[in-house]
Order: structure tokens, then C-alpha cells, then sequence
């Protein structure tokens, strides 16, 4: 590899890092596009490069939202269950599809997820206003508003149901799943967006590694892609946390649409 090839996956993997781990995204939803739009990465190579990504995004941020107490960490651990079953069955799904079949899934699906938090970030002028008397009642300082935010979560069967959904595109697409259970957690069980992106950031690690083997096993790994590119998520994502510290929740919320109209848009037209 060129060192004019490793600064291109180093930046992609800072920027995709940032967004990942502020988001509760993994940062495939920026990587992925990018090694294939930009890098020029075979589509199935970019989508086992950003599941190894993944894993590294989760396992930087999630120590550090857990130690603020962002996670919630058992209703994020009910949720994975289902989540990890759809990763497999996505993994294997993914090598009897074509690359170009894989990139129209992935920009369709963005652009719906957009829409529903583009509505709900439209109507709600007020920010969130969580519950407290429904299940896995949590609480967490909120730093930018200098408050403690309680609340608790509502519609966990249609919630393990999207998590199922974003499990079986996670191994699919190498996106880690968080791009649907973030939205999932915000609009159906109602919990606090800086919450929703943590926990999230805490689920897709278990979710990418349970499909990351798949890859592994039918070739599609580079592995020195793979550690370039993990570099730059490693310093993204220490950069994330500490941004997520000084952004209002909704803030958090526009940022996510544009993300996801952005990629979508890019893939969709590639």
C-alpha cells in the first residue's frame, strides 16, 4: 500500500470514527461509501473492512458512554439478542447478492430512516420530553444542558423487532446496525437521542463481530485495508465523545438526517 492510499483510509477512518461514534452509527454508513466511492474498494471488501471498523468504534466509545452514563445497558443488551440473530443471517445473505444490488438496498433504506427522523425532528420544536413511568428507567447528565435527563422506554417488541431488521442489514451491509436501532429507540421507545446514539454505540460492536467472521471466511477481508482504516476510527472516535459532550440532543437528531440524506443520495446515484 502507497502512503498516498493509507492517509486516504486514515482520513476516511477519522471522519467515519467522529461520526460513527458521535451518532451511534459505527461510522460504516460514511466508510462504507466512502471505500467504494472514493477509495475505489470493491463493495463486499469495503463492507468487511467496515464491520472490522465497527467493532473498534463501539469498543472506544462505549467505554467512554458508559462511564457517563449514557448507556442503558440492559435494555441494550435485551435489543442485541435479536439484533446478533439478523447479523448472522445477514452475513450470509450478503454472498448471494451482487454489489450493485447491495449499494441500491443500502441508499433505499437510508433515505427512509431519513425521512421518519426528518419528521420527527421537524414536529418536535420543543426537544425530547421522555417518559419516566414506562420500563428500564434510566437517568444521565446531560453536560450541554447542564441538567440530569430521566427517562424511560415504551414499544419494546416493535423496538427488538427493528433490531432485528438492523441486525440482519448490519451483517448485509456493514453499517453496524445503528443507523435503524437509533431511530428505533428514539421514535418507538421514546428514550433521549444522546441515550438512543449511546446505547447503540454499546450494541454494535456484538452486532458487527457476529457477522465479521462471515466475511472473513469467504475472503472478503483485507486486512491491511482493514488496519489503516481502523487507525483513523480509533483517533474519530475519541474525537466523538468529546464533542457528544457539548451537543444538545437535538442537534444530535438534524445532524443524523443529514448524515443519512447525504449517503444515501451518494450511493443511490453511484
Amino acid at each position: 500500500m502507497s502512503l498516498e492510499s493509507f492517509l486516504l483510509l486514515l482520513t476516511g477512518g477519522v471522519v467515519a470514527g467522529t461520526i460513527g461514534t458521535l451518532l451511534g452509527i459505527g461510522g460504516g454508513l460514511f466508510l462504507v461509501p466512502f471505500l467504494v466511492l472514493v477509495a475505489g474498494i470493491p463493495v463486499h471488501q469495503a463492507i468487511a473492512t467496515s464491520i472490522v471498523a465497527v467493532i473498534a468504534t463501539s469498543s472506544t466509545g462505549a467505554s467512554v458512554y458508559l462511564e457517563r452514563g449514557l448507556v442503558n445497558m440492559r435494555f441494550g443488551m435485551l435489543l442485541e439478542v435479536a439484533t446478533v440473530i439478523g447479523a448472522i443471517a445477514g452475513g450470509l445473505t450478503a454472498n448471494v447478492l451482487s454489489g450493485p444490488t447491495l449499494t441500491k438496498i443500502f441508499a433505499t433504506v437510508m433515505m427512509v430512516t431519513a425521512l421518519l427522523m426528518l419528521r420527527r425532528s421537524a414536529n418536535n420544536k420543543h426537544g425530547d420530553a421522555p417518559e419516566t413511568n414506562g420500563a428500564f428507567a434510566s437517568e444521565f447528565n446531560d453536560d450541554a444542558s447542564g441538567s440530569v435527563v430521566r427517562y424511560s422506554v415504551k414499544n419494546i417488541p416493535g423496538t427488538m423487532a427493528i433490531s432485528l431488521l438492523a441486525g440482519n442489514l448490519s451483517g448485509l451491509l456493514g453499517i453496524g446496525g445503528g443507523a435503524f436501532k437509533v431511530p428505533a429507540m428514539h421514535l418507538l421507545s421514546g428514550m433521549p437521542m444522546k441515550a438512543a446514539a449511546a446505547t447503540s454505540n454499546f450494541m454494535i460492536g456484538v452486532t458487527a463481530a457476529a457477522s465479521a467472521f462471515i466475511y472473513f471466511s469467504h475472503g472478503h477481508l483485507n486486512a491491511v485495508l482493514a488496519s489503516a482504516a481502523v487507525l483513523g476510527v480509533l483517533g474519530g472516535s475519541f474525537l466523538g465523545t468529546r464533542i457528544s459532550r457539548r451537543i444538545h440532543g437535538k442537534t444530535l437528531a438534524w445532524i443524523f438526517v443529514g448524515v443519512l440524506f447525504l449517503i444515501s443520495a451518494q450511493m443511490f446515484f453511484r
